[in-house]
């Protein structure tokens, strides 16, 4: 089968939350693992809010719309608790958070309509304003380069080719920059899914929920488990546990996001003991479970750097 990932893709499966308000940088900057208050407006974070022991609630793509207007965009699916959570901590401070999906288009970008549409690549979470539109550059698949377009519901779509969002999935998954979704709400530590090295952990700013735990992991030698891309000739589920055929009595790891892949079968990223990636014969389920394949991960690790 041949494919092209290019085009543009609507993308129906993520939300966007809203934080509007003097303090909505500041507000978010206390509560997730990147840094906001120095956020300037040809940037955006990559960032995870944190349960108290460092576990992961949600993933976001963080973005300033003005200086007192900030747009997170997160997995539909776990938006309406997300958006719950993240306003119980809002007290005093001068913010309000909403839901905006309906307010908002979302489009996928990518391959050679990058440069039409954004006017050319560049580095993940760098971010370009195109009139009322917000392209945010994020990591490439398979060498191809990616962005995420995000205008007010009543503009026109981007133009360019369609791509079957289907394949922006796969992408998603090619990355190897996961997105949480509600199967695996507070299993990861950011490190799990090796967000320290794709720009989602400040270690230099100041208190958030669950810092201490992300801290002990980084400085410490702590960290046992790291994200993986993975290919499978069978479906897998998000969620479901990994094991190694040497041990078929514990998992060693946790499916953390799929798609099919174009070429047949499926990709996910996965979150692995260190010890079982490296030792190989992994699978999903207990005895008679999908073989997984580990594929290069597409980015190196910051303590490879």
């Amino acid at each position: 089968m041949t494919y092209s990932l290019n085009g543009i893709a609507p993308l129906s499966h993520l939300g966007v939350i809203r934080v509007e308000g003097e303090d909505a940088a500041k507000f978010l900057h206390g509560q997730l693992t990147q840094d906001f208050a120095l956020l300037g407006m040809d940037r955006a974070r990559l960032a995870a809010f944190l349960s108290a022991k460092g576990r992961m609630q949600a993933s976001f793509i963080g973005f300033k719309r003005s200086a007192t207007e900030v747009l997170l965009v997160c997995s539909r699916d776990l938006l309406p608790a997300t958006l719950k959570r993240l306003s119980m901590f809002v007290l005093r401070a001068k913010a309000k958070l909403t839901d905006a999906t309906a307010d908002f288009a979302l489009y996928g970008v990518a391959g050679e309509s990058i440069h039409s549409v954004a006017f050319g690549a560049q580095p993940a979470w760098f971010k370009t304003d195109i009139g009322s539109a917000t392209v945010v550059h994020l990591y490439p698949a398979d060498g191809a380069p990616r962005a995420l377009w995000v205008a007010p519901a009543s503009d026109a779509a981007p133009a360019g080719p369609a791509l079957d969002p289907a394949l922006w999935l796969w992408s998603e998954v090619r990355s190897g920059v996961a997105t949480l979704t509600t199967p695996v709400v507070e299993t990861f530590v950011p490190q799990m899914l090796n967000y320290e090295s794709v720009g989602g952990v400040n270690f230099k700013k100041g208190c958030y929920p669950g810092q201490e735990v992300v801290a002990r992991s980084q400085f410490r030698g702590t960290l046992k488990r790291r994200a993986y891309v993975a290919h499978a000739a069978a479906e897998v589920a998000v969620g479901a546990e990994v094991f190694s055929t040497a041990d078929l009595e514990q998992p060693c790891g946790t499916v953390v996001q799929v798609a099919p892949a174009p070429g047949g079968g499926f990709d996910a990223i996965v979150s692995l003991q260190i010890t079982a990636a490296q030792e190989g014969g992994l699978q999903v389920g207990a005895a008679g479970g999908v073989a997984l394949s580990l594929q290069p991960l597409p980015y190196a690790l910051l303590e490879d750097i």
